[in-house]
């Protein structure tokens, strides 16, 4: 596609009706995300919906760019992740009876509202800080961000891709419908009825795993095996635990732990590079001073106004949901901090489990501070959705280094498509509860992640094993291995893992039959199409569900 690219507002790139497309589609697709994330306790990434979504509605209004679709579906998908990150953890306050239905509508969601913009602000601004490193330096693979460029790309050039594409999109599509809608196929094959050892019957998940490759995936089955195959069943034959769900609370100390070493071992491995650069400068006095006076005179480039406002705007709202300061600052720093490992997890697995970091974050600002379980929540939340955010724009940011999109103007976008998101979110959040009458496990929105994160509000099971975990997640990872992956198959469900593995190993398979001279992996579309075919389903479902009152 060879059209002339558009310029809004002096951004390369970026048009009006890429803004105005994506804030329509944000609020489709939040309201929808947050029925999926309340009724089926899961999110997924909706980035390939948006683009196909997006390269249908520009080609209907004329000739377009993939750039342009690429802005547009970054508006557009930026909601859902402010919709999980408020799914997984504010429903809590219905569960721990803090609030009750719709009553106190007003001012409750003022304080929703608030928190998501802040947690969207600070998500914004992570996510813009760590670009470089994340994108360009490290290069991880990003596979949703990936799967969404694949995507724009084979429907743009048509041919061989596009067929591709859209066949396992439709498959993908057929099986997802029979399997959730008509229930026709099961969502996964069990060994047996009371072993966890078993596949997650998703394209989606084979799909991820194949885009992940063969290193990721198998570290991410190691740690499946480690949980499910060794440590919960001998250690309930040996004694160690008194029962089931004490052997869960272990492995998921044991997860968490690895998580949190990992964000440690990015952390400790950027202040050394930070050092050894210092060590490694040799510069005269005169050009230092330069160096000087030329940072000086940069304090007000638009980056730092862009990290330092919106730095302080986020604060702000968040002490006016009612969370002290100290505590609003504590959370503040911890999120810069998260983020390291938020970006790290997406990266190598495709998966940000956001929660996960709203736990740990609340946790740790407990040993400085007494809070209570609302500004526990509300903790929580911010923490989620940033992480979740800016998770998203890493996806985004990918996407664009693939087709060569203007980082820029893909921020400007999602920011607009998270402030509209923020509030349909919000509006959504007490519309489904007050629709449903409650929230909870045994009830029609189970919520499961709001579920754990209400329970771990009174602390990690295994503080011990929780700490040795933290020590070897970070040991691991300065010694370059993948643990973020190692640390997700410890913690998530064997279904899940042993699907994504099974897509490595078709990966590993397919590199080694496929000619070294070949550059067009078809592989790789196709398995976006894969991704693609089961998120567009899963939307569709949850709107219909949603408009339908199903």
């Amino acid at each position: 596609m060879n059209n002339k690219e558009r310029n809004f507002m002096g951004v390369e790139q970026l048009s009006l009706r890429s803004l105005i497309i994506g804030a329509l589609g944000s609020c489709v697709i939040t309201a929808s995300s947050m029925y999926v994330a309340l009724r089926m306790s899961a999110l997924p990434w909706p980035t390939i919906f948006v683009a196909v979504l997006s390269m249908g509605l520009l080609k209907l209004f004329g000739k377009t760019t993939n750039n342009e679709i690429n802005i547009t579906q970054t508006a557009m998908s930026a909601g859902a992740m402010v919709a999980g990150g408020i799914a997984f953890t504010l429903p809590g306050l219905w569960i721990m009876g803090i609030w009750k239905g719709s009553a106190d509508f007003s001012s409750n969601y003022i304080k929703v509202l608030a928190i998501a913009i802040a947690g969207m602000l600070l998500g914004s601004v992570t996510s813009y800080i760590l670009r470089y490193r994340y994108i360009v330096k490290n290069a991880l693979p990003f596979p949703i961000g990936q799967a969404a460029a694949e995507t724009i790309k084979a429907g743009d050039d048509g041919g061989k891709k596009s067929v591709v594409l859209f066949g396992t999109m439709f498959i993908s599509t057929v099986y997802t419908f029979l399997r959730d809608q008509i229930g026709l196929i099961p969502n996964a094959f069990m060994f047996n009825k009371n072993s966890p050892i078993g596949v997650w019957n998703s394209p989606m998940a084979v799909g991820m795993g194949y885009i992940l490759g063969a290193l990721y995936t198998g570290v991410w089955f190691l740690g499946a095996l480690f949980s499910n195959v060794f440590i919960i069943p001998f250690g309930l034959r040996l004694g160690w635990f008194p029962n089931k769900e004490a052997a869960s609370s272990f492995t998921i100390s044991a997860g968490i732990g690895l998580l949190v070493g990992t964000g440690l071992g990015v952390l400790v491995g950027i202040i050394y590079s930070y050092i050894k650069k210092l060590k490694n400068r040799q510069k005269d006095v005169y050009s230092e001073k330069a160096k000087i006076f030329k940072n000086k005179s940069n304090i007000f480039n638009p980056g730092r106004i862009l990290i330092v406002s919106g730095t302080v705007i986020a604060f702000i709202f968040t002490v006016a949901t009612g969370i002290p300061v100290l505590p609003s600052v504590l959370l503040i720093i911890g999120i810069y901090v998260v983020s390291l490992m938020a970006a790290t997890i997406t990266g190598q697995t495709g998966i940000n489990p956001m929660e996960t970091f709203g736990i740990i974050l609340l946790l740790a600002i407990r040993v400085f501070v007494k809070i209570d379980a609302t500004d526990a929540l509300m903790i929580a939340a911010c923490t989620a959705i940033a992480s979740g955010f800016s998770g998203d724009l890493f996806n985004d940011y990918k996407a664009g280094q693939v087709l060569g999109t203007n980082p820029k103007a893909q921020l400007i976008s999602q920011i607009v498509g998270g402030v509209v998101g923020t509030v349909v979110a919000s509006l959504s959040l007490f519309a489904i509860i007050n629709q449903f009458g409650e929230v909870g496990s045994k009830t029609a929105l189970p919520a499961a992640q709001a579920v754990s994160v209400s329970a771990m509000i009174n602390g990690i099971g295994y503080p011990v094993v929780f700490g040795i975990a933290v020590a070897i997640g970070a040991v691991l990872y300065l010694l370059g291995l993948p643990t973020a992956t190692l640390g997700i198959g410890v913690f998530l469900p064997f279904t899940i893992s042993s699907a994504v593995f099974i897509g490595g190993v078709i990966r590993f398979i397919a590199d080694r039959v496929r000619s070294k001279s070949s550059e067009d992996d078809a592989g790789t579309v196709a398995a976006s199409g894969l991704l693609g075919g089961e998120g567009i389903t899963g939307v569709g479902i949850a709107l219909v569900k949603m408009f339908t009152r199903a």
